[in-house]
């Protein structure tokens, strides 16, 4: 785990730096044990025939041409991972500045080791980014799950979504596109949360695609809406068959502990993902230029 703690904090009401490094700074090599090539760590997009790799990319492919990418000046990923779809953007979209917002410090370390031309990371939260000028398309990839804490009242979770898109609607051009993907409560009380999914990713808070329609009203017009759960099953199925491929690597690198949480972890949440528990949100939305009222 790295030893430096970022600082900078999320939006309030949304997880701290702390808590995302718990989770994802635990290693990179360790994650690119049982990711694809892309180091891609969110729901594919697949088709019949597809490699974990293929439906990566696909998944890339899908939010920059939702967020109309293709030959734009200045692109937004808000949680970019280790940064794959700063990269396609780039390299296959003709995006003049890629600009990614990570609270992992090991992410950004991994990203800015690209060097790649015309992209940019900052440890940072959106709430805290200050854009030298309007963005032209906003993607935010698996990161909405982390905007809001466990334990918050129903208004204080609608504010900080709300928050949120303002802060897009803000700082992007009249006709910004943006393309949200999210792990959403489906059929799941939330009065009774799993303490095991508390700990794998502390701090966070699932929102419901309702909640996420609710917040962005007014601000953005939604266009599309995908459900996808199952294509996160398949996803974490080939995580979860990944790690037990390369076990004896993952456990000398991370010791027996930290594997059995994350097989255990990945074995979860197919189950959750099939049964229907939580499901799996893809949204296209367009911003509203002059809203008539934003409460």
């Amino acid at each position: 785990m790295t030893e430096a703690i970022a600082t900078a904090p999320q939006a309030e009401g949304g997880a701290s730096a702390q808590a995302i490094q718990t989770h994802y700074d635990i290693s990179n090599d360790f994650y690119a044990l049982w990711l694809d090539p892309t180091m891609a760590y969110s729901c594919a997009l697949w088709e019949a025939g597809d490699t974990l790799e293929k439906a990566q990319l696909r998944k890339l492919d899908f939010h920059l041409a939702q967020a109309q990418a293709t030959d734009k000046g200045n692109l937004l990923d808000v949680g970019c991972g280790w940064g794959a779809l700063l990269d396609r953007a780039v390299t296959n979209y003709n995006v003049k500045n890629a600009v990614g917002l990570t609270l992992s410090q090991a992410q950004t370390d991994w990203v800015k080791a690209s060097k790649r031309d015309n992209v940019s990371v900052l440890l940072e939260s959106w709430s805290d980014h200050q854009p030298c000028s309007p963005y032209d398309a906003i993607v935010s990839i698996g990161a909405f799950e982390h905007f809001a804490k466990a334990g918050l009242s129903k208004s204080a979770k609608a504010d900080a979504y709300r928050s949120f898109f303002k802060w897009c609607h803000d700082n992007s051009t009249a006709d910004c596109n943006l393309s949200l993907q999210s792990i959403v409560y489906e059929n799941y009380d939330e009065g009774n949360p799993n303490p095991f999914v508390e700990e794998i990713f502390p701090e966070s808070e699932l929102p419901r695609a309702s909640e996420i329609l609710a917040a962005c009203d007014g601000l953005f017009e939604v266009v599309a809406l995908r459900n996808d759960r199952a294509h996160y099953a398949k996803t974490l199925q080939c995580w979860y068959a990944g790690l037990r491929k390369n076990r004896e690597a993952a456990i000398a690198m991370m010791g027996e502990v930290v594997y059995e949480k994350y097989e255990k972890y990945l074995g979860v949440f197919v189950v959750g993902f099939h049964t229907g528990t939580v499901n799996l949100t893809r949204i296209k939305a367009r911003k509203i230029a002059k809203p008539v009222v934003i409460r």
